[in-house]
């Protein structure tokens, strides 16, 4: 067993301090949003495997060799027809990051719905978690997803989705087809304001997401996020029917920690990570919103999608006035 399976791509990425066509030093890491999120729970002590497809090159063993080196357990096919996808950063201006995508036609988008539901099966996650970005990569990614759900979902597992919307692999319409299929089959959402109405159509969004999932987290970067949990007088089966009893809805607000930003790329992965490994240790919703948020300003105080992010140990640090010196 393992207590968390996630999947999707992860690349190779190059990053520069200043615009790239200028030149000059770069620095070589990974970046993929599921492989953030299982590098975050990992270090929070938790079991996570990171399930995908790489090219058979020397970019794609740097992505299990970087993994590995986090503990982040590893189910990977490496593909003789396919590469490993690449991502560039750069920089144009403090805090605004410019992203260079080649991907088109990589090893994750060959994912196919008999690898995730042999990993589910082979695993028996306590929780799966997913994103909207890789159903986003091809139809086979998108049929994978799916079918990665609803076996989890039909095993008892703990299911979330971070909507993690990318204009550039996919249209809104599209995306909120493929997404809306996934959400029988959830139990946490994750998405930001500009993000509910790729999930429902509704006047009241939130509302309406939670007379199917249990729980819908909106984040709002500087102003912190809500938790919005359903309490429902049914059972957690018929609350995933259309027929559910009517909703009341728990809010719960965390403010965002006042730290000085000096990258932003990956804090809502960063976020997601905290929020699971509270969910995985059964902590209360206010209590994985505080831990969630805690996880987020750490990934923000420093470069790189996921280098900063906190261990357990790590996690009252940010109580200490900025500027001490721990002796």
């Amino acid at each position: 067993m393992t207590d968390l399976l996630t999947l999707g791509e992860t690349m190779v990425s190059v990053r520069t301090a200043r615009p790239m066509r200028l030149g000059g030093d770069a620095h070589l890491s990974i970046a993929g949003s599921e492989s953030n999120v299982a590098i975050g729970v990992a270090r929070l002590g938790h079991d996570v495997t990171w399930l995908s497809a790489v090219g058979n090159d020397e970019p794609g063993r740097l992505i299990e060799r970087t993994l590995r080196a986090e503990n982040v357990g590893t189910r990977i096919r490496f593909s003789e027809d396919a590469f490993t996808g690449f991502i560039a950063f750069d920089q144009p201006s403090h805090d605004i990051t410019r992203v260079s995508y080649h991907r088109r036609g990589s090893a994750a988008s060959t994912l196919t719905p008999d690898e995730t539901t042999a990993a589910i099966d082979a695993l028996a996650p306590t929780l799966l978690h997913v994103t909207g970005i890789t159903p986003a990569l091809s139809d086979t990614a998108r049929a994978a997803t799916l079918a990665a759900v609803r076996t989890a979902f039909a095993a008892g597992a703990q299911v979330s989705l971070d909507v993690n919307y990318r204009a550039r692999l996919w249209t809104r319409p599209e995306a909120a087809t493929a997404l809306r299929e996934l959400l029988p089959h959830v139990h946490t959402v994750f998405a930001s304001d500009d993000e509910l109405d790729l999930l429902t159509d509704a006047n009241d969004p939130i509302a309406d997401l939670l007379k199917s999932v249990d729980t819908v987290v909106v984040t709002a970067g500087g102003k912190g996020a809500w938790s919005h949990t359903r309490a429902t007088a049914g059972t957690p089966a018929e609350a995933h029917t259309v027929d559910a009893p009517p909703t009341e809805v728990q809010t719960i607000h965390s403010p965002a920690l006042p730290v000085t930003v000096v990258d932003s790329i990956g804090a809502g992965d960063a976020f997601v990570s905290g929020y699971l490994s509270a969910t995985l240790d059964n902590l209360a919703p206010d209590a994985r919103l505080t831990r969630a948020t805690t996880s987020g300003a750490f990934c923000v105080t420093a470069y790189g999608d996921w280098e900063s992010l906190p261990t357990r140990q790590d996690l009252t640090l940010l109580t200490h006035t900025q500027g001490t010196a721990l002796r």
